[in-house]
């Protein structure tokens, strides 16, 4: 059974005893609960504590009272304690083991670690779900702050992401989601410059590709702000810059981690998945952005079009207004002058003045006191013109002598 199982992917264990003694278990069992944890002759619940509050010790009493098998799928338990704790699936059955009287001796453990294939499950789930966000145009730091926990929730280890957005220039960054980084420190790598040597992000944007920093203590990019790290708990930064379709920088995507860490396949495989869909997002809002402006400055022309069409309607009315007032009024001259035609009175335009007029005398004028006189259109029309600024300059008088004997 050794020989069988000693290389093989699937986990192997077998237990001896009512105490389910781990009797023998294949490099993939070890592997799988942990290497420190590598040896035999002690029971399972002694060498994984962790299982009891979890039901499996008592599916394995059950089997061994019972000598009915018992299959799980998917089966979801968490190896290890504390920070070094990981959530895992598993494909496995328990089978008695039986003497040749049919007495149950034992159980045999055998099973298959899904762990990966649960999680592309969610992966592809959270990110069918992120497409669908963008799709129906969700705000921009509603997406990428669901991005950030989706990351976070389902990488094998602790993990703290941040995305920051690019400036028009591309000179600087700004802060864009980092829901589980602390306030200060986003505050603080708020609108930081992109440059060679300036974090990993601000390298990652300037050089436009991934820059990997495995331990933030001791690497020259980091010395600006390794206090700044240290005081957020920060040891690894791996920095991916976000790009668009033409190659322009839209931002970074960044992983922190609590100790030193060199990633892995799978962290770099998440963090080209993850990055295309953040440049993705950017895109779509910057876009949205653009057509909104566009439609802001259209409006604002139609605005200003529509005054201007109204105010040159206003203008033309009233100009036709005074065309026609101005008709009438020559209209009424004319027939005034028509009317006092066969009317006696002076040959010629007694309103020249001192000068004098030689025009003919077509039309009279008069005023409030009774006063009279004939004179030429022209003459009249000076006239009229006259009496009416004085009339003005009466009013505006009489207004200021009213003002001064208050």
């Amino acid at each position: 059974m050794r020989a069988l199982f000693g290389q093989s992917i699937a986990v192997f264990a077998a237990l001896a005893g009512p105490a389910h003694l781990v009797e023998t278990a294949n490099p993939a069992f070890f592997a799988a609960i942990g290497q420190e944890r590598a040896r035999t002759g002690v029971a399972i619940a002694e060498l994984m504590p962790e299982l009891a509050g979890q039901g499996f010790i008592a599916l394995l009493d059950e089997v061994y009272r019972t000598g009915e098998p018992y299959t799980g799928r998917d089966a979801r338990v968490v190896l290890g304690v504390g920070p070094h704790a990981r959530e895992a699936f598993f494909d496995f059955t328990y089978e008695p083991r039986r003497d040749a009287d049919g007495t149950v001796t034992g159980i045999r453990v055998i099973g298959v670690e899904t762990t990966q294939v649960k999680h592309a499950q969610r992966l592809m789930a959270e990110h069918r779900a992120l497409l669908e966000q963008i799709a129906r145009q969700a705000p921009l730091t509603e997406v990428l702050d669901g991005m950030a926990r989706c990351i976070e929730n389902l990488a094998p280890r602790e993990v703290l992401v941040s995305v920051l957005l690019a400036d028009p220039d591309g000179r600087h960054l700004r802060h864009g989601a980092a829901p589980s980084l602390p306030d200060f420190y986003n505050q603080a790598i708020d609108g930081i410059a992109t440059g060679e040597g300036v974090g990993s992000c601000g390298t990652a944007a300037h050089r436009r590709e991934p820059v990997i920093v495995t331990d933030i203590a001791t690497d020259p990019f980091w010395v600006e702000f390794r206090g700044l790290a240290e005081r957020a708990g920060l040891a690894a930064c791996w920095s991916t810059p976000i790009l668009a379709r033409d190659g322009s920088l839209l931002g970074t995507f960044a992983m922190y981690h609590r100790t030193p860490r060199v990633p892995q396949d799978t962290d770099l495989a998440l963090t080209r998945v993850f990055a295309g869909t953040a440049a993705l997002a950017i895109e779509r809002h910057h876009i949205e952005e653009a057509k909104t402006a566009a439609e802001a400055r259209a409006k604002a022309a139609h605005d200003e079009l529509t005054k201007a069409v109204r105010a040159e309607r206003e203008l033309r009315a009233e100009a036709e207004q005074r065309a026609a007032a101005a008709a009438e009024l020559a209209a009424r001259m004319r027939a005034a002058a028509a009317a006092q035609v066969t009317t006696p009175h002076p040959e010629r335009c007694q309103l020249g003045g001192a000068q004098g007029c030689a025009e003919v005398a077509e039309i009279k004028i008069a005023d409030s006191w009774g006063d009279s006189a004939w004179g030429c259109p022209a003459h009249v029309e000076e006239a009229i013109l006259h009496v009416r600024s004085v009339f003005i300059a009466s009013e505006e008088l009489g207004g200021l002598a009213a003002y001064l004997n208050r």
